[in-house]
């Protein structure tokens, strides 16, 4: 195994250089690779001789491409049976931002300048900034899929990462901008009517994301103990299965108002599948985009709760389960319940209470406002 310069003259007497990496396998197979510059061969010879020691090597001429790779990590992901939203996710990232660019590379030939280069030219033809993490993550993902295979010996996106050390800040939730206020909770409650109007008190009282609602059946609504059991959900394509995270299989206490209001609902609806709370007038599953466009966004307009030019201030439910997290961490004064941290990850159903801390920490209540200041000063001082 060696590295060495190799120099040739061309028809027209310009004389050209390269530098080899002359190896041979554990299986006694010589290989040779070319690079322009002493550097990289140096590397990539520190790199075979590492890996052949490990018995990980890949030759860069039995090495697959990254499409060929992206097809064996939807197979293992499609295997794996995971959320059949998250694999299409997967297959959009191929199609739309890796296959076009990477496709036609061989994994071998990956390197953490390439990554940059390629996440550069993602930017250059407009894809966001939230979308490129996206889909650097579902690369890191695919060769690490590849690890396992046996097709590549190192992530280079990992590698890429670890180099980089940059943390993205993750933009603040605003009250009247992405959460709604107490004010137009209550302008929402005031006018919504019907059918609708049970659904949407519980989203606002319970924080429960739009298909843990969409799948709550009426066995998990305790009217004893005046709580709701999150335990199943109805994903887009309107299957019934399990919460994504162990963390969102939890119980919610409930107000008072909220099961009167479900009591009532209960005696006026009709059977259901799977005895849903929440049904369609046929009895089948909501669909989430129905609710958005037929009910949610008609509802905000009706209440007067719009932007500047006269439209739904706020599209999405997920706005109903932020106001719900604020409430439970709004102080008691401030008309909320004042809950820990703690609790607040519980009631949210979320995996961590980093992931609490990202989205809502800049909500709880500092501690060092003036009048909170004296009033622990008297109680230390006593004058």
């Amino acid at each position: 195994m060696s590295v060495r310069k190799r120099t040739w003259k061309m028809n027209n007497g310009e004389e050209r250089f390269a530098f080899i990496v002359d190896y041979t396998d554990r299986d006694g197979n010589r290989h040779i690779e070319t690079f322009t510059k002493k550097g990289q061969a140096t590397e990539r010879y520190a790199e075979i001789r590492t890996d052949i020691s490990a018995g990980t090597h890949v030759p860069r001429t039995e090495s697959i491409t990254v499409s060929a790779a992206g097809e064996n990590w939807i197979q293992q992901c499609q295997i794996d049976k995971l959320e059949r939203t998250t694999i299409e996710h997967y297959q959009q990232h191929l199609k739309l931002h890796i296959g076009p660019y990477l496709g036609h590379v061989k994994l071998a030939d990956l390197t953490v300048p390439s990554v940059a280069h390629w996440e550069r030219e993602l930017a250059k033809a407009g894809v966001s900034e939230a979308m490129r993490r996206k889909v650097r993550v579902s690369l890191g993902s695919l060769i690490s899929q590849a690890m396992v295979d046996g097709d590549i010996n190192r992530n280079v996106v990992r590698d890429g990462a670890r180099r980089k050390k940059r943390k993205v800040k993750k933009k603040k939730l605003v009250v009247g901008a992405d959460i709604p206020t107490p004010d137009e909770i209550r302008k929402l409650l005031e006018a919504v009517e019907g059918r609708f109007r049970p659904f949407f008190i519980t989203a606002v009282f319970t924080g429960m994301r739009a298909s843990e609602l969409r799948g709550l059946c009426w066995p998990e609504v305790d009217f004893k103990k005046n709580t709701i059991h999150v335990r199943q959900r109805a994903n887009c394509y309107n299957d019934m299965g399990a919460p994504k995270t162990e963390a969102g299989n939890r119980t919610i206490p409930v107000v008072p108002f909220v099961m009167n209001t479900l009591r009532e609902w209960k005696l006026q609806r009709g059977p259901s599948e799977h005895d849903l709370v929440f049904p369609t007038v046929e009895g089948s599953i909501w669909r989430y985009q129905t609710i958005r466009r037929q009910s949610l966004i008609p509802l905000m307009e009706r209440a007067g709760i719009v932007d500047r030019d006269g439209k739904a201030k706020y599209t999405g439910l997920h706005a109903l389960r932020h106001f719900y997290a604020s409430w439970c961490i709004n102080r008691k004064e401030d008309s909320g319940i004042g809950l820990p941290p703690k609790s607040v990850q519980v009631r949210m159903g979320h995996s961590t209470l980093a992931m609490t801390m990202d989205t809502y920490g800049h909500l709880f209540p500092r501690g060092d406002d003036l009048e909170e200041l004296k009033e622990a000063e008297l109680a230390l001082v006593g004058t």
